[in-house]
């Protein structure tokens, strides 16, 4: 498959979850599969604000990602919460170059090998809901025409995030953005169920709920606040 397939369908795919029982976790987890597909990376993380304006991390590639992404909120610094705040994007082509700028963040990146870092806002007009952050193992910036492709990404994944149809309403908007942070509260507890009765890491207690969700046709929601309230685990953990 080339990449303007793969292109094709990482856009059928996010507009596919523009209805109205769409999962806002899920949207946000596929942005991350997509961009890990289609762009020269080697992580990926989302941090979306609440009502609030403070954020938390919605989704990201791997548990060390989101290690990473709950350090700069701790430290209220990092290239995500830069871009999130301004609504501009922002490039570090070498994170070591000015080590002292976000210390925490570049201690941690340089201890999981990423060197270079894209953080692109999730924006639509001047509405901004979060921001995500795509690491690299190499020096330099991204290519042009990638940060468009995860920039484009990113924007569609907004409109997802916000509905479109409740643009005008705040209240509604803000609901919706607090369930999704709640519903991701409920996924890290349920990935630690699984974890624990699987003995299996995060990372593939995270894969099995996802699998399970889409095999079942379920949302991911649904499914992992069935696990936190003790339903039976046996097809997650061990699927025919």
């Amino acid at each position: 498959m080339n990449n303007y397939s793969q292109l094709a369908q990482a856009f059928v795919g996010l507009a596919d979850t523009l209805v109205d029982d769409y999962d806002v976790v899920e949207l946000a987890q596929q942005l991350i599969d997509n961009s890990m597909v289609l762009l020269p990376i080697a992580a990926a993380g989302i941090l979306i604000g609440d009502i609030h304006g403070e954020l938390h991390v919605l989704a990201s590639s791997s548990e060390e990602t989101r290690l990473l992404e709950l350090l700069q909120i701790e430290a209220d610094l990092g290239p995500c919460l830069l871009s999130y705040r301004t609504g501009t994007q922002v490039v570090i082509e070498d994170l070591r170059a000015d080590p002292q700028r976000w210390p925490d963040f570049a201690a941690r990146a340089a201890e999981y090998n990423y060197r270079s870092v894209v953080a692109l806002p999730l924006r639509l007009r001047d509405e901004r809901v979060g921001a995500l952050n795509l690491f690299s193992n190499d020096i330099g910036s991204l290519a042009q025409g990638d940060i468009d492709v995860g920039q484009a990404l990113a924007d569609v994944a907004t409109i997802g995030i916000l509905h479109q149809r409740v643009l005008t309403q705040s209240d509604v908007i803000n609901q919706q953005l607090q369930s999704a942070l709640n519903t991701r509260i409920i996924i890290e507890q349920a990935k630690g169920v699984i974890a624990e009765r699987g003995s299996v890491d995060m990372e593939q207690a995270f894969t099995m709920l996802r699998v399970h969700a889409r095999t079942t046709r379920q949302r991911l929601s649904d499914v992992a606040h069935a696990v936190v309230e003790h339903a039976d685990t046996s097809a997650i953990i061990n699927p025919r």
